[in-house]
């Protein structure tokens, strides 16, 4: 028995598609059904029908757009990220770290990992750290917690998304957050900020996972067990004591070194989405997840 990739009815005798690789049941079977991916090959006639001689077909948007659709396509080789986005985005935090260590401890040069790396409010007009502070992190505790975060709940959730949604939930989750973050800092009278980490993507994928299945039952450090709503929103409290306890100088309910604002703002963005989306996906039942933390540091989330 196996669950149907569309709709997520079990089905005892479930069908492949050859073109996805996924798995679905009778009614989702056909390409055409399940919106597979692979059926925009046949939307480029140069991509499927052209033998590298006849120049009669018509090669519509141009040899780049041929390369990029063959590129993208299922057969292609970034058609391998297609379903596989959360090791994408784990495999970039990583590389991202390895980049900060390399550069700031290593070769001595602080100042310019941070400008490669940290969403700093001295320099919002710095766009590339929009979207590189949310692989940075601030320490092998920080990435760690949360790479087993997104490792176990990003895969259902991009599962139900799919690649682009999903790849947009996290980019953009991240980046409002981290904004959110220094938006904040600002109102605060806070003239200097610096935000890091994967986060408020995360808490964007926890949000959309919590509406989608509230009583979805997760183990807390493994050990513990605890239906989804408890855990997304037993957090969120902890992160709204801290952040707006920061208010007339405090340093809030467990400390000021972690971007409370940006859990938050991340939150309410996976919320505000999963509402959305909510009845046309369904997702798992159970997870079993790691918790965490952050160490010291000036905006890790």
């Amino acid at each position: 028995m196996a669950e149907c990739d569309e709709c997520g009815r079990y089905e005892n005798l479930p069908y492949q598609c050859r073109r996805c690789g996924q798995t679905f049941c009778a009614e989702h079977r056909l390409p055409e059904n399940h919106t597979c991916p692979g059926l925009s090959e046949w939307d480029d006639p140069s991509g499927v029908f052209d033998s590298g001689f006849d120049d009669s077909v018509d090669n519509r948007g141009g040899q780049s757009s041929g390369i990029i659709e063959r590129a993208t396509s299922t057969g292609g080789f970034f058609g391998y990220f297609r379903g596989n986005l959360t090791y994408l985005f784990l495999g970039l935090m990583w590389v991202t770290f390895l980049a900060q260590v390399v550069l700031g401890e290593l070769l001595g040069l602080p100042r310019l990992s941070a400008s490669l790396f940290v969403l700093r409010s001295t320099h919002v007009e710095y766009v590339w750290t929009w979207v590189t502070s949310v692989f940075a992190h601030g320490g092998f505790q920080h990435i760690a917690f949360n790479s087993i975060a997104l490792y176990f709940f990003g895969p259902p959730v991009e599962q139900r998304l799919r690649s682009k949604k999903y790849a947009a939930l996290f980019l953009g989750g991240g980046i409002l957050a981290g904004l959110a973050q220094i938006g904040f800092s600002f109102a605060l009278g806070d003239p200097i900020t610096g935000v890091v980490g994967a986060s408020g993507a995360i808490m964007a994928i926890m949000g959309v996972l919590t509406v989608l299945n509230p009583n979805l039952k997760v183990y807390l450090y493994f050990v513990i067990p605890m239906p989804l709503w408890v855990l997304t929103f037993g957090f969120a409290a902890l992160s709204l004591v801290a952040g707006f306890g920061t208010l007339n100088g405090g340093g809030g309910f467990l400390g000021g070194n972690i971007a409370h604002i940006a859990h938050l703002a991340g939150l309410v963005i996976g919320l505000v989405y999963g509402s959305q989306i909510k009845g046309n996906q369904r997702a798992p039942q159970s997870l079993r997840f790691g918790g965490g933390g952050g160490g010291p540091g000036r905006g890790r989330f």
